[in-house]
C-alpha cells in the first residue's frame, strides 16, 4: 500500500486560474458580503484571528506548538543567511499585516515572509508584495494556502512561495518569477529528508529540513502519544456503554 497523507494535493492539480480556485473559498467565509474595508480589518478586536481577502474576512487557523516551531526555525535559516552575507532583505513572522495590492480590500498575514525591498514597509504593515512567503498549512484550512492564498500571491508579484505541510512532511515550491503566461507554475515538490533551494537567492541558501525535522521530532513523537492515548480513552468508554 502506498503511504497516506493528510492532505489530498491531488485538489489542487491544475487549479491555476481565478474562477477555478476562488470557488471553494465559500466554505472558509466567515463574512461572505465581500464588502469589508481596511477600515473594517483595523477596527477589530485585539486578538481576533482573520485575514482580510477581496473584502472578504477568513478565519485563521490557531497555531499549534509544532506549526510555530517550523516557523521559527524556517525563518532563523534565511535570517541568518541574510546577515552572513551582509543583504538587505529582511526577514518577518506572523502576525505582521501585508497590503498585497495597495489597496483597502486585501489584507494577509503571512507565516513568513522576506522583503528585499525596504521602501516598502511601514510601522506595522507591507504595503505590497514580499519576495518569498512561506505558509505552514493545517489541516483545518490548507487549501485557503492551497487556492486561495495561492492565487493572490501570484497575482500581486510574489517571487516565490512555499506551502509546508507537517503532517505529511511536504513541501510545495511555487517559482512564481519563472511563470510563462498568464498560469501559475507547476510547482517543485520536496519531503522533509530535503535541503530546499531558496529561489529567488538562485539557490545559495537551502533550508535543510531534515536539520529542522530532527529539532521538532519530539513535537511528532508527543502528538502520536496524544492521539495514541485519545484512542484509548474512547476505547474504554466503548467498553462502558
Amino acid at each position: 500500500m502506498g503511504e497516506k497523507f493528510v492532505y489530498d494535493l491531488n485538489e489542487i492539480e491544475g487549479k491555476h486560474n481565478v474562477d477555478r480556485v476562488m470557488e471553494p473559498a465559500l466554505a472558509y467565509r466567515c463574512d461572505g458580503l465581500g464588502d469589508k474595508t481596511l477600515e473594517d480589518y483595523l477596527a477589530l478586536p485585539e486578538g481576533t484571528r482573520v485575514e482580510l481577502i477581496d473584502g472578504v474576512f477568513y478565519d485563521m487557523a490557531t497555531p499549534t506548538g509544532l506549526h510555530q516551531r517550523l516557523i521559527l526555525k524556517i525563518a532563523k535559516v534565511l535570517d541568518d543567511f541574510v546577515e552572513k552575507n551582509g543583504g538587505k532583505c529582511i526577514t518577518l513572522m506572523a502576525p505582521f499585516d501585508v497590503q498585497l495590492f495597495h489597496d483597502n480590500k486585501t489584507c494577509v498575514q503571512p507565516d513568513i515572509l522576506v522583503l528585499c525591498d525596504r521602501e516598502q514597509l511601514r510601522s506595522n504593515s507591507l504595503d505590497g508584495a514580499p519576495d518569498l512567503v512561506v505558509e505552514v498549512a493545517s489541516p483545518s484550512n490548507w487549501r485557503m494556502d492551497a487556492l486561495i492564498k495561492r492565487q493572490k500571491y501570484f497575482e500581486a508579484g510574489v517571487r516565490e512561495y512555499w506551502i509546508v505541510f507537517p503532517e505529511d512532511k511536504r513541501i510545495l515550491v511555487y517559482r512564481f518569477e519563472a511563470r510563462e503566461g498568464q498560469d501559475c507554475p507547476v510547482p517543485a515538490e520536496y519531503t522533509f529528508a530535503d535541503k530546499v533551494p531558496v529561489g529567488i537567492w538562485d539557490g545559495a541558501c537551502r533550508v535543510n529540513f531534515a536539520e529542522i525535522y530532527e529539532a521538532v521530532r519530539f513535537l511528532y513523537e508527543k502528538e502520536q502519544e496524544l492521539s495514541k492515548k485519545d484512542e484509548g480513552d474512547y476505547n474504554g468508554r466503548k467498553l462502558h456503554i
